[in-house]
């Protein structure tokens, strides 16, 4: 029996999980990270996302976005998993799937939460006991979003989508 599509609303939130499959890593050096972020980057500029946190795990990543549409939210998933699937089953030499099912998203409401969803999610090195110091975690957007003044990859959170 075929899957229902997913039902997202019109300015939400979200805070969406995806994993590799059976938990298998999805980055394993620098460079699988920085382009991974490369592809996010286009990926927000095709489909008009807005992305306000996010953290790259070894296996799994998490992203707090925002769409004016809620048709663009399975697309951009889609594009930017499908990107990020070719890179490294070529980079690997690998095939098959990459990604474990469909990705998970929650939806936010643009209050109190959404700060601290943005900081459950940027936590996710400390909770793993990867690293000590949030800081010290280079693959989220911790950094930019807290102790920088010059945007590179997040957007400033908005009372609504501005078009």
């Amino acid at each position: 029996m075929p899957r229902l599509p997913r039902t997202f609303m019109d300015y939400p939130c979200y805070h969406i999980i995806t994993r590799g499959n059976q938990r298998q890593r999805v980055f394993m050096n620098e460079k699988d990270y920085t382009v991974y972020l490369g592809i996010l980057k286009k990926a927000k500029r095709k489909y008009r996302i807005l992305l306000y946190a996010y953290c790259l795990m070894p296996n799994h990543v998490h992203l707090l976005i925002e769409s004016l549409s809620s048709l663009n939210m399975s697309k951009f998933m889609q594009w930017l998993n499908r990107g990020y699937s070719a890179y490294f089953n070529q980079a690997y030499r690998t095939s098959g799937h990459l990604w474990q099912g469909r990705f998970i998203s929650k939806p936010i409401l643009k209050d109190q939460y959404l700060i601290h969803c943005a900081n459950y999610i940027e936590s996710n090195p400390v909770r793993a006991r990867m690293v000590e110091n949030i800081a010290d975690y280079k693959w989220s957007s911790y950094k930019e979003r807290c102790l920088s003044s010059e945007p590179d990859l997040l957007d400033e959170v908005r009372g609504h989508f501005e078009e």
